[in-house]
């Protein structure tokens, strides 16, 4: 079914999907914090929200723009499949990568809304390691990896629970708790709140995640014998989350 509705109506898609998940990430590290004191409770909650969220949404939406929610997902899908038509056009991608950036500034807007935040307030949450950036290019190699590995053995339709379930994985085993998502990523920079990353430690992690692209296309072709052909409706991806504790946020 995607690649049969109106460019216009899968952006929107990719906008809304976008934002979603990011109020999902946002609110429920803002719900976290009043509950609990604890780092580990806080995290725990962050991560759980974000991993059913995020299925949830998969499921929903997939169907319609393929779920990408995610720039990374977007560039290796066009990048893989520009040869044999299989994904999506470069006019395609065009109209994703903005889509999905404001869904995710509006997703962190909303997320402070509902909880009485500021509606904008620059984060203040320095996350600026290297063992943070080699931690974003682990979760975004293997987010790419897992996607277009399970289109290339012609298992895409577990895509819901298995990439849902690799980001919640991911939030306790890789130090920077997983964001694998430039678009989640400027997104969070818009609340001063528990899931919040301070503007100047954005491009590193953007730059670590597009690292991580070029990793994860690379294991996809030497794991599966050659360049994922990445069919723009069974691929979905998105985010994950990061923790001062584990950070130093």
């Amino acid at each position: 079914m995607t690649g049969t509705a109106p460019l216009g109506r899968r952006a929107a898609v990719e906008f809304v999907g976008t934002g979603a998940l990011v109020a999902v990430v946002v609110g429920s590290g803002i719900q976290a914090t009043k509950l609990s004191q604890d780092v580990g409770v806080q995290l725990l909650a962050n991560s759980l929200a974000t991993v059913f969220g995020l299925g949830v949404l998969i499921a929903l939406l997939g169907p319609v723009s393929g779920a990408h929610f995610n720039p990374v997902v977007t560039l290796a899908a066009w990048w893989t499949g520009r040869r044999d038509g299989e994904g999506p056009t470069a006019r395609e991608a065009a109209a994703y990568l903005p889509a999905q950036i404001a869904g995710a500034i509006g997703g962190a807007v909303l997320a402070d809304a509902m909880f009485a935040e500021p509606l904008v307030r620059w984060s203040t949450h320095d996350r600026w390691a290297p063992h943070l950036w080699l931690g974003e290019v682990v979760a975004t190699a293997g987010l790419v990896l897992l996607i277009f590995g399970l289109a290339r053995a012609g298992r895409a339709h577990f895509a819901p629970v298995a990439v849902a379930s690799y980001i919640g994985a991911a939030y306790w085993f890789t130090s920077s708790t997983s964001f694998a998502n430039p678009a989640v990523t400027v997104g969070r920079a818009f609340t001063d709140t528990f899931a919040g990353i301070a503007p100047a430690s954005v491009l590193p992690f953007v730059a670590a995640q597009l690292v991580g692209l070029v990793v994860g296309v690379v294991l996809v072709a030497v794991l599966f014998g050659r360049p994922a052909a990445a069919a723009a409706e069974d691929i979905v991806v998105p985010h994950g989350e990061h923790h001062p504790a584990a950070a130093g946020r």
